[in-house]
């Protein structure tokens, strides 16, 4: 217990992976599509593309699932798995590291079952290769032996439906994106939407919060159930200690504040990512790897995290020539942004 209360204490507020202190979220994710909030228009189309493969009595198509990280992906092909009845096989595209792997889970399926491979753009090129056949013809290759003794057998798979999600479509290869027969974006979520998430997962928490404290929470939470759940437990806790178990609005300002998310959601790592461009290269341009050297953190996890939220909401821009910060980032941090003389910036 004392190695997972360290390692929570140290982990990042905002990231991509599950951390020990999300343990829990399991039990608050939605288990059918009417308990999921959220992605109306991707919802919606799904809902058509299940009861139409129920109504035929087959696999439901296969499947791509893309979109930020933390809006719900692997929760939606849970809800996929409970509307069709089927049994749901999990796995990560940096897991299946040879065809092997890929084979034995495969032929371990049973008709109708579904396997969800995250991170799906990491596959190896030759594993990869294999799925092609697989999501086709239901069928794969194996080759036994080598050389002029090598045979070929090809073993039949049950029916089964494929679904991706990825961060990265854009890195999926042509030949296998081409294969998904039902592509679906999943988009940041609003506060409102946020809001009615945040006041169910407390419910199934025990926690006593206020519509108004599940909306502060809401608006900070960049869009994303996953960040919104880990801001309401790390509330909840202040709000235990310092404002006798009840999440108001005000118990939620001051929980965020001292954990020093703003009110836009920017944590501290944004903040600082912003201000070593205005004040080390002049607001900007600047390149990716000499912006994560410069703040301490890894390039990818700046471009896949913290990069996309602040361009959304206008304070970044991405050029040829690198990142720039904009006026109304300037404007958020308190500075002024004026030119000297020569054209250049002046911080006062």
């Amino acid at each position: 217990m004392a190695l997972e209360f360290s390692q929570e204490m140290e982990a990042p507020l905002i990231t991509t992976s599950l951390i020990p202190g999300d343990s829990g979220e399991v039990n608050l994710r939605p288990q059918t599509l009417s308990e999921y909030t959220g992605q109306e228009k991707a919802k919606g189309n799904l809902s058509v593309y299940i009861e139409a493969a129920r109504r035929r009595n087959e696999p439901l198509d296969h499947v791509l699932l893309y979109g930020p990280p933390g809006l719900g992906k692997t929760t939606l092909a849970g809800v996929i798995a409970n509307e069709m009845g089927v049994n749901l096989r999990v796995t990560s595209g940096p897991a299946i590291e040879k065809t092997g792997d890929l084979a034995a889970l495969l032929t371990n399926l049973s008709e109708g079952d579904i396997l969800f491979i995250d991170e799906i753009h990491r596959l190896n090129r030759v594993v990869e290769e294999l799925l092609y056949p697989a999501m086709e013809d239901y069928a794969i290759d194996i080759i036994i032996g080598k050389g002029p003794s090598a045979n070929s057998i090809r073993l039949d798979l049950p029916k089964f439906t494929l679904i991706g999600a990825t961060t990265r479509a854009g890195q999926l290869s042509s030949p296998l994106r081409d294969r998904f027969g039902v592509s679906l974006r999943l988009e940041l979520y609003q506060p409102e939407e946020l809001q009615k998430i945040i006041l169910r997962s407390a419910a199934l928490l025990g926690t006593e919060i206020d519509p108004e404290g599940a909306f502060e929470i809401a608006s900070r939470s960049r869009g994303t159930p996953r960040l919104a759940n880990r801001m309401l437990r790390r509330v909840r806790d202040f709000a235990l200690i310092d404002h006798d178990g009840v999440i108001t609005k005000e118990a939620a300002d001051d929980a965020l504040n001292r954990l020093e998310v703003d009110h836009l959601g920017l944590d501290d790592t944004d903040r600082r990512m912003l201000m070593s461009i205005i004040q080390n290269y002049g607001g900007g341009p600047v390149g990716l790897d000499t912006l994560a050297a410069t703040i301490g953190e890894e390039a990818i996890t700046l471009e896949d995290i913290y990069e996309p939220y602040l361009m959304q909401i206008g304070f970044l821009t991405r050029t040829p020539r690198g990142r720039c910060v904009t006026q109304l980032a300037y404007r958020h941090l308190g500075i002024d942004h004026i030119a000297n003389d020569d054209g250049q910036l002046r911080i006062e």
